[in-house]
């Protein structure tokens, strides 16, 4: 069981890396007023998004294993409020932030801690299932990101992946120039 919890905690690091690419590769081609954009009132900014996952990585990963994950002083829905003052930097601080987080607790877990059991909301989780639940939600935040920057970037938008009439070639290709990393999972 071992050999299974530590190939599961390589994996989801090597997972979670990915789709911190991603974003960053996403966020790269934007412009600085860019992260502040929303395409409706119903919409989150890539500024907003990020504050988001950082408050969310902040509360689920700080003492991850000791208190339960949603932290009394955590105020979701601020993180859902974003100024037009805000700056690239500042986005892009959170983001280091919520990675920070998130990085530092995988690598404090040793093969054993997989199936301890925590809390999130007062709800049992074995670690495992928390770390896939962390993992999903932002996997599905970092997708809105990628898409309001290609939304963005229109016609100047460098593909993430294979591009676009472009599989064939991928088909045939030497498995060395593949993309690696989950850009395309």
């Amino acid at each position: 069981m071992a050999d299974l919890a530590t190939h599961y905690l390589e994996e989801i690091k090597r997972q979670f890396r990915g789709h911190k690419r991603m974003g960053e590769a996403a966020m790269a081609q934007l412009e600085d007023r860019d992260f502040v954009v929303a395409l409706d009132a119903e919409s989150n900014s890539v500024g907003t998004l990020v504050k988001h996952i950082a408050g969310n990585a902040r509360s689920r990963f700080t003492d991850f294993l000791s208190s339960d994950g949603e932290k009394p002083d955590r105020f979701r829905d601020r993180e859902f409020e974003m100024s037009v003052q805000t700056t690239r930097d500042e986005v892009m601080g959170w983001w280091e932030e919520a990675w920070l987080h998130v990085f530092s607790t995988l690598d404090s877990l040793a093969p054993e801690d997989v199936q301890r059991t925590v809390t999130i909301r007062q709800e049992p989780h074995t670690v495992m299932q928390a770390l896939n639940r962390a993992l999903a939600h932002y996997a599905q935040h970092i997708g809105q990101i990628v898409f309001l920057a290609k939304h963005l970037r229109s016609k100047q938008w460098q593909t993430l992946s294979i591009a676009r009439g472009k599989s064939e070639n991928f088909k045939t290709a030497s498995p060395k120039t593949h993309i690696r990393g989950g850009f395309d999972t």
